[in-house]
């Protein structure tokens, strides 16, 4: 019987959709982080969530790297890429890296996070239009390979893509990347050419930036453009390509003379978008109020009328936002966590502050809908003819990660890939050392077209989309159960990581087995937690009871 209502629900309630706009990437430099790691973050909405460990390797002198599209794709065995685009140049010899939809990490504590971004559509591209071949996600796997910190992974990309060609496959926007090693942080936007370029031409294949984070300081890219003035003779802080600023020159985009700055942010990206802006405001907002006197988007009396009225909403420019901002406060892993899993409570972003949910109370007034949730689908929208307002946290999200990277700590042990799947609203998050060995079973098991009980991405997924039946006391019931075992993880990080180095001094291999197993007990402690919430909030929430 219960077997029968498994596939009943997974029938009814699950679709895979995704958009190319909801990655968001935040930055913490070493000097403004609460441990004085460098951090970074990402969010994915890609079908494929499986993390696994491909090892170092050597190759023969004249050997040729495979190009893939397809890399993201989930319906394919684990290690089949895709297509083959074309090749470049093997590694004699290479590093061992964790690949995902965008890889994020590799042994040396080399972090890379991914945000789709918007670009103008004259410089879109397609497989069909052109000879570019070169995806952000094969870009990020290439130097995964064979670079060890952040400064000469971003020269390496910009290469592959001047090169190469650029290749959206996330629609057809634009990227960012932030490449950190365990000293910098470097933000890499790369927009394309256009249709029409052929490697034969001469001509570069991207168009590219590239700007150092201040040590004190933290960014987010919200699917946007964030660098703004570039200082080419600046090469501590700057990198670019050739053609960076010409391109807009010759396309009518930028006048040298009109004794206006050339603004890179403005030059390639179209005019702004809220579901850019309302992040952007979110994070200032956040970590910085003080900066400045940000727009009013708290869900208050006096605001109220302006949460289901978007007419008489700020429309701020986007340079009022920095390319970075000094925070007021140091910035933790787990304050980069609760930003992902923000859903703009209390704010007239806020899709459960509506009228449509209120509900008489038995008192003569009204109160808020059990069944509120920040992520109504595209139907539910439509029967009660809501205005859709993207959050932080995606029911889409399908994985994503928080990365510290520490240099007082052998690489081993000092990188820490804090993983989610599926929704960071309802999903644990689990360590992973850049030591380690394997990845559970359970988090490299996935097939969107066929429901396995063994896999942790479906067990979270069948619990978020069971909180549809009652979303607020179910969402309640996973966090009484999530929050203690994150709890005691963050509580026992130190005294895992001091046995982690003593083993280390006396035999990394040990070391590396022993987090390995600590990583991939937790991973499995997540898969069996969230398949018995799914028979409870079954058992608890079932109309039987109604």
């Amino acid at each position: 019987m219960l077997q029968k209502l498994l596939s009943f629900l997974i029938i009814l309630t699950f679709g895979f959709q995704y958009g190319a706009h909801a990655c968001t990437i935040i930055a913490v430099g070493k000097k403004a982080s609460a441990d004085g790691s460098n951090i970074i973050s990402h969010t994915d909405t890609r079908p494929d969530s499986r993390i696994f460990v491909v090892p170092a390797q050597t190759f023969k002198p004249g050997d040729k790297a495979a190009v893939y599209w397809g890399i993201q794709d989930a319906d394919r065995p684990i290690d089949d890429d895709g297509f083959i685009l074309g090749y470049i140049p093997q590694a004699e010899s290479t590093y061992k890296y964790f690949q995902s939809a965008y890889s994020h990490v590799n042994e040396y504590q080399l972090g890379i996070g991914e945000s789709t971004t918007a670009q103008r559509a004259e410089l879109a591209c397609t497989r069909e239009n052109g000879e570019q071949i070169m995806t952000i996600e094969q870009a990020q796997i290439f130097a995964l390979q064979r670079y060890k910190n952040a400064r000469d992974a971003v020269q390496f990309i910009g290469n592959l893509m001047m090169k190469y060609g650029f290749l959206p496959s996330s629609g057809d926007g634009s990227e960012t990347l932030v490449i950190a090693d365990t000293e910098e942080i470097w933000v890499f936007e790369v927009f394309g050419i256009g249709p029409g370029w052929t490697a034969e031409s001469g001509k570069p294949g991207a168009i590219w930036a590239a700007q150092r984070l201040p040590e004190d300081e933290a960014t987010v890219i919200p699917n946007w453009s964030t660098i703004k003035q570039i200082n080419k003779k600046d090469k501590e802080n700057f990198m670019v390509s050739e053609n960076y600023k010409q391109e807009a020159i010759d396309r009518g985009w930028y006048d040298p003379d009109s004794g206006k700055p050339f603004i890179w942010q403005e030059a390639y990206s179209p005019l702004p978008v809220e579901y850019a802006t309302s992040r952007f405001w979110l994070f200032h907002q956040t970590f910085a109020p003080n900066y400045r006197e940000w727009p009013d988007r708290f869900m208050t009396e006096a605001n109220y009328y302006k949460g289901i009225s978007p007419y008489f909403q700020i429309v701020e420019p986007l340079s009022i936002y920095p390319f970075s901002v000094k925070p007021e406060e140091k910035i933790s892993v787990r304050d980069l966590i609760a930003f992902q899993r923000s859903t703009f409570e209390g704010t007239i972003y806020d899709m459960t502050a509506g009228p449509e949910w209120l509900v008489p109370n038995g008192d003569g007034g009204y109160e808020k809908s059990t069944l509120a949730t920040p992520f109504p689908s595209r139907d539910l929208r439509k029967l009660l003819k809501m205005t859709y307002r993207r959050p932080v946290a995606r029911h889409r999200g399908h994985y994503g990660m928080v990365l510290q990277l520490r240099d007082w700590l052998p690489n081993e042990i000092g990188g820490v890939y804090w993983v989610y799947l599926d929704n960071p609203y309802f999903s644990p998050y689990v360590p992973i050392y850049t030591g380690n060995l394997s990845v559970a079973e359970s988090y490299k098991t996935y097939n969107p077209d066929k429901y396995d009980k063994k896999s942790a991405r479906w067990a979270i997924d069948f619990v978020d989309n069971l909180a549809n039946l009652n979303f607020q006391n179910i969402a309640e019931d996973v966090r009484e159960v999530r929050t203690p075992f994150e709890d005691e993880i963050f509580n026992n990080q130190k005294a895992i990581e001091d046995e982690a180095l003593k083993l280390y001094k006396e035999d990394p291999e040990t070391a590396r087995e022993f987090l390995t197993k600590y990583s991939n007990s937790l991973m499995e402690d997540v898969t069996t937690m969230f398949n018995g919430l799914r028979n409870e909030i079954i058992t608890n929430y079932t109309n039987n009871h109604e």
